[in-house]
């Protein structure tokens, strides 16, 4: 059984959770203890932490989730009416391989029974692992990372968490549908990468862009079903974190606003938080950015999949070359464009698609502006 990987939760957390008030969120979540384990027709988010660190060359101690845990279970909860499961840990392998193996079938496993996994690791080469989940779901992928940099690595070097983005675009089955970066920094990627992530028409944001409109941030949340969160993208002096420093990066409240965003996403279905390194103030950041996906997931408004157009206004703005047609919801303003579908036969999803997007890109478009996310989906969907 899949949920075997799984050790139950350490006991000096019971310890802690006795001192709780019912009133916060220690007393509402349900544990896999020594005893039991959840009943998960009943669970709609589900806790995993992955103590794997061997894919992080930083990496200088081993993991510990306990900080984290204390101090998320010491919040108090919105006005949440989803049922919150802790599953304990996944512990090392023999190898990576074997932490890799054991944390697909768990998440394959969730996703199945329509339960989304928030997965604390451990070093960002879990991402493959969460990413080769989907393969027994038979879908495309559509990956964002919010990331200082895009992880490219050699082609024959072994997965890691500096590289494991080239092993999912080349490992077969090839399911990657998209790829997103939020928040690269230049320095920190070489220009070949940064004109490798152009030709694949993957997209990218650097860290000003987002700082200074972090609303450009929704739509492409909107179409993700992984969030991978690499939490050295935040910066030193807001996580804590100085044994890797980075004085640049994501401050608190933006990285809680993009995990707000993931979460309300109705797409979503996997959030890992990944390259933790273990200091108390880096826990009290990841505690809070977990409380702020619970959050959004509360509030998604179920607009996907895309279904009847009858609560949606359609616009259609011509172009010189093209006829661009939006959608938006008359339920939240949030606004669709359609990617038209190309009758070749070698296209990937093999009907017309929507893509989110803002408001502003409707009104670049009524300017005569091409979107570019528009431009690259399409073709995308034609390769």
């Amino acid at each position: 059984m899949e949920f075997d990987f799984l050790k139950p939760i350490d006991f000096n957390i019971f310890e802690e959770i006795k001192k709780l008030s019912s009133q916060q969120l220690g007393s509402k979540i349900v544990f896999h203890t020594s005893d039991q384990f959840p009943d998960l027709n009943k669970i709609n988010i589900a806790i995993i932490g992955v103590l794997e660190n061997r894919g992080n060359k930083t990496a200088t101690a081993d993991i510990d989730l306990v900080a984290i845990r204390k101090e998320l279970y010491s919040m108090f909860p919105g006005n949440w009416d989803g049922s919150i499961a802790d599953l304990g840990d996944i512990l090392p392998g023999n190898s990576a391989d074997d932490s890799y193996f054991a944390l697909r079938k768990v998440v394959s496993d969730l996703i199945k029974k329509k339960i989304i996994p928030i997965v604390i690791g451990g070093s960002q080469d879990l991402t493959f692992a969460l990413y080769r989940a989907y393969d027994e779901l038979e879908q495309m992928v559509n990956l964002v990372a919010i990331d200082s940099k895009f992880d490219f690595g050699k082609e024959n070097e072994h997965v890691s968490a500096s590289s494991y983005l080239t092993k999912i675009i080349i490992d077969e089955p090839n399911n990657l549908f998209n790829y997103c970066n939020i928040g690269y920094q230049t320095y920190y990627n070489s220009q070949e990468e940064i004109d490798l992530v152009e030709k694949l028409f993957f997209d990218a944001y650097r860290l000003g862009e987002i700082s200074n409109n972090i609303s450009l941030a929704e739509p492409v949340f909107r179409d993700a079903d992984i969030v991978s969160l690499d939490l050295n993208s935040v910066k030193s002096s807001d996580s804590g974190n100085f044994s890797t420093f980075s004085p640049n990066g994501f401050n608190g409240k933006e990285i809680c606003s993009l995990a707000r965003y993931a979460g309300i996403s109705d797409k979503v279905s996997v959030f890992g938080i990944f390259n933790h390194n273990d200091t108390v103030h880096e826990s009290v950041l990841v505690a809070q950015i977990i409380w702020y996906f619970i959050e959004g997931f509360h509030y998604r408004s179920n607009e996907y999949p895309f279904g009847s157009r009858e609560n949606y206004i359609k616009y259609i703005v011509p172009l010189e070359d093209e006829v661009l047609v939006f959608y938006k919801s008359d339920k939240t303003d949030r606004w669709w464009i359609e990617i038209p579908f190309i009758s070749d036969g070698s296209n990937k999803l093999k009907r017309n698609t929507l893509l989110p997007c803002s408001y502003d890109e409707y009104l670049g478009a009524c300017n005569q502006e091409l979107p570019e996310r528009w431009w690259k989906a399409q073709r995308k969907n034609s390769i």
